[in-house]
């Protein structure tokens, strides 16, 4: 129901991830029933989660890992890995700097050259460890590097910016991505975003998209919403593009699954994303605490280093645990950020949902209280559901 904002303007509600709550229904089932499983591009992963393409989360041995676990790694093919044979020293300098260096510094770093033999090195060596190679480019880069990734044979390829639409204009002197012809040419399956809304994600499946990403702005080190005042809660941008999928599904028989981007921090808002409609979902803070983490403690948005609009920053998020414990556990943390797949697995057999399919019908109810009703002493002492 639309609500009037004022004389001649209207705006609809929209819900965030903390405003529901998943209701139990008329069965349970033991954890280990669960079903998990998902399929993105044809290849088929346990744990639907995929690492954020962010330089402080992923990096070849970060992938690898990741591919080991049974989730996904993306790398970032305009940041850091791509700029630097040696990125070490680089991720060193990021990490060392204060507050007000930061974005100067970043804008310094990643004027550097993309170099092409360095994204071919960087799929190369996570093939040749066993990983699954996927790879982020912005629809520019696209353009520029996709020869590049198809002959280097990456498994997948994600065209991600900020908002990714089929209806974009640009300068003459500009040449835009064309999406639907890039889908058709490419090797491997691409897998297209970012959006928020019903008719750009239907859109974006008509081009032959592998996938969806939704989410503008949500990321914990994401400004883009303070920046540019643009962007959907994230629980109503996932349901309205799940809704888009089903439809096509109806229209197509062809299936493609819908990805929650950003703002996801802990077992509880992955399994509430997967509720209202989302495939799989994509993380980067929760993984850039990760002891094999590059970031050393510290993650940062994609859009940081624009050296003419910054949109995003870096957090220290410290380092908690192993990429295993956080994914698998078991959990040394108490307030969610641990055992990932374990709290999707158990918040399934609460729900009765015996796999992903079943866990997106679930009944879903508005309760803005849900994370402070009866909370006082966990937030009063700073534990648990208070830090």
């Amino acid at each position: 129901m639309d609500i009037e904002i004022g004389r001649g303007k209207t705006a609809r509600r929209a819900y965030g991830i903390d405003e529901i709550a998943l209701v139990p229904g008329t069965r349970t089932l033991d954890p280990s029933l669960a079903d998990t499983r998902w399929r993105i591009g044809g290849i088929e992963r346990e744990i639907p989660i995929i690492a954020s393409a962010m330089d402080g989360v992923v990096d070849v041995r970060m992938a690898v890992r990741l591919s080991q676990l049974g989730a996904l790694g993306v790398l970032n093919l305009e940041g850091i890995q791509t700029r630097y044979a040696d990125p070490e020293p680089i991720l060193d300098k990021i990490a060392s700097v204060g507050p007000t260096e930061f974005v100067p510094l970043m804008q310094e770093l990643y004027a550097e050259p993309i170099k092409l033999e360095l994204i071919e090195q960087r799929i190369k060596e996570i093939k040749s460890q066993g990983g699954i190679a996927a790879v982020s480019a912005t629809p520019v880069g696209a353009t520029k590097y996709g020869s590049v990734v198809a002959k280097a044979g990456a498994d997948l390829f994600f065209v991600q910016a900020t908002v990714v639409s089929t209806a974009h204009l640009s300068p003459e002197s500009v040449t835009p991505l064309d999406l639907a012809q890039f889908c058709t040419e490419m090797p491997m399956p691409v897998i297209l975003g970012n959006c928020v809304t019903y008719e750009v994600a239907l859109n974006l499946m008509k081009t032959g998209a592998a996938g969806v990403l939704v989410g503008i702005g949500p990321g914990a080190a994401c400004t883009s919403r303070g920046v540019l005042g643009v962007g959907v809660p994230q629980v109503t941008a996932v349901a309205d593009c799940a809704a888009a999928r089903d439809d096509y599904f109806k229209e197509t028989g062809k299936y493609v699954p819908v990805i929650a981007d950003g703002g996801l921090v802990t077992g509880g808002d992955i399994c509430k994303c997967i509720a209202c409609g989302a495939d799989g979902v994509m993380i980067g803070s929760p993984f850039a605490r990760a002891q094999e983490a590059p970031g050393r403690g510290y993650h940062w948005g994609m859009a940081t280093p624009s050296p003419v609009l910054p949109r995003g920053t870096r957090i220290r998020v410290g380092k908690t645990g192993t990429l295993e414990q956080i994914l698998r556990g078991p959990a040394q943390l108490d307030d969610g950020t641990h055992n990932f797949l374990g709290a999707l697995k158990t918040s399934m057999g609460t729900l009765g949902a015996k796999d992903l399919k079943e866990m997106q019908q679930v009944e879903v109810v508005i309760a803005p209280s849900l994370l402070t009703e009866g909370k006082v002493y966990q937030k009063a002492q700073q534990l648990g559901m208070g830090k």
